[in-house]
C-alpha cells in the first residue's frame, strides 16, 4: 500500500478540496487542521463528532488522521480540563492528527451532507438552498413526488431513526428544502423559496407553530443522523487521493 504523506499535506488539499478560506463559519468552528499529528498518514478515520468516544475508536482502530464534522472547539477559548482536556490528550499521546470541517462540509457540491442526504432520498433537479453565516447555498432544494408519509418514511430508512413530522402542508410533497443539523430558522425561507416540505435534522418548540402557521411541512430526522453522510464520503476520498485506507466511526446519539 502507498501512502505516507504527512498531515500538513493532506490538509492543504482538503483545505482546497472543501474551500475553507471562502467559507464563513460560526465563531471557535475553527474548520481545517485543528491538532497536528506526527505520524505519517496512511490510515483514516471519520466520525461527525471530535468526542471522547469517536477519538478512542479511531486510536483503537490505529488511525493516523480523523476528519470530523464537528470538532473540538466552540464557544470561544475555554480551559482544558475534564473531558476537553481529555480529548487533546488522547490525541497528543497516540499522535493522530485531528481535521475538522463544519459549514464547508455541509454545503459541498460533492461530498456535502446535503447533496448526499438529497440523492439518497431522491431528491431530483437539486439546486442551492437558504443563506447562513454569509453563504448562499448551505442546502439544497429540488423535487420529489411522493406522499408526505412516504416520503417521511423513506428518510427514517436512509437516517436510521424514525424522523418527526410537522404536517403543516400538503399530504402530496413536489418541492422538497433540506438543509442538514439544526437548520430550523429556515423554515421561513423554504416557503420563501415555493417548498412545500423541509426537512432538517433537529428544531426549536416553537417551529411547529411557525410550520403550521405558514402552511409548510417540516420533517427532524435528527441532527446527528443527518450529518454522517458527509464525513463518510470526505475519509473516502481523502484516502483515495492519497492511497489510505478509511474508517468511519458511527456513535448515534438519537438526536
Amino acid at each position: 500500500m502507498s501512502g505516507g504523506a504527512g498531515c500538513r499535506d493532506v490538509a492543504a488539499w482538503l483545505d482546497d478540496f472543501l474551500r475553507v478560506g471562502e467559507i464563513e463559519d460560526y465563531p471557535g468552528a475553527l474548520n481545517g487542521l485543528q491538532l497536528e499529528g506526527h505520524r505519517e498518514v496512511r490510515h483514516i478515520g471519520a466520525a461527525t463528532d471530535a468526542c471522547l468516544a469517536s477519538i478512542d475508536r479511531a486510536i483503537e482502530a490505529d488511525c493516523d488522521m480523523l476528519l470530523v464534522h464537528h470538532g473540538l472547539f466552540w464557544g470561544g477559548p475555554a480551559p482544558l480540563t475534564g473531558p476537553a482536556y481529555e480529548r487533546v490528550r488522547r490525541l497528543v499521546e497516540s499522535g493522530m492528527a485531528l481535521y475538522s470541517s463544519h459549514l464547508p462540509l455541509d454545503m459541498h457540491p460533492e461530498a456535502g451532507n446535503n447533496v448526499l442526504l438529497g440523492r439518497r432520498i431522491g431528491l431530483k433537479e437539486a439546486v442551492p438552498f437558504g443563506s447562513a453565516m454569509g453563504n448562499d447555498g448551505i442546502g439544497v432544494m429540488g423535487t420529489v413526488a411522493v406522499s408526505r408519509d412516504g416520503l417521511a418514511d423513506r428518510v427514517s430508512k436512509v437516517c436510521g431513526q424514525k424522523a418527526l413530522v410537522i404536517p403543516g402542508g400538503p399530504e402530496r410533497v413536489s418541492k422538497l428544502a433540506l438543509a442538514t443539523g439544526s437548520a430550523a430558522s429556515l423554515i421561513g425561507s423554504a416557503v420563501a423559496a415555493g417548498a412545500d416540505t423541509f426537512l432538517t435534522g433537529e428544531g426549536t418548540h416553537h417551529s411547529y407553530h411557525e410550520a403550521m402557521e405558514l402552511g409548510i411541512n417540516v420533517i427532524y430526522a435528527g441532527h446527528y443522523a443527518t450529518e454522517t453522510f458527509g464525513a463518510r464520503a470526505l475519509a473516502e476520498r481523502t484516502a483515495a487521493r492519497f492511497g489510505a485506507t478509511h474508517s468511519f466511526f458511527d456513535l448515534p446519539t438519537g438526536l
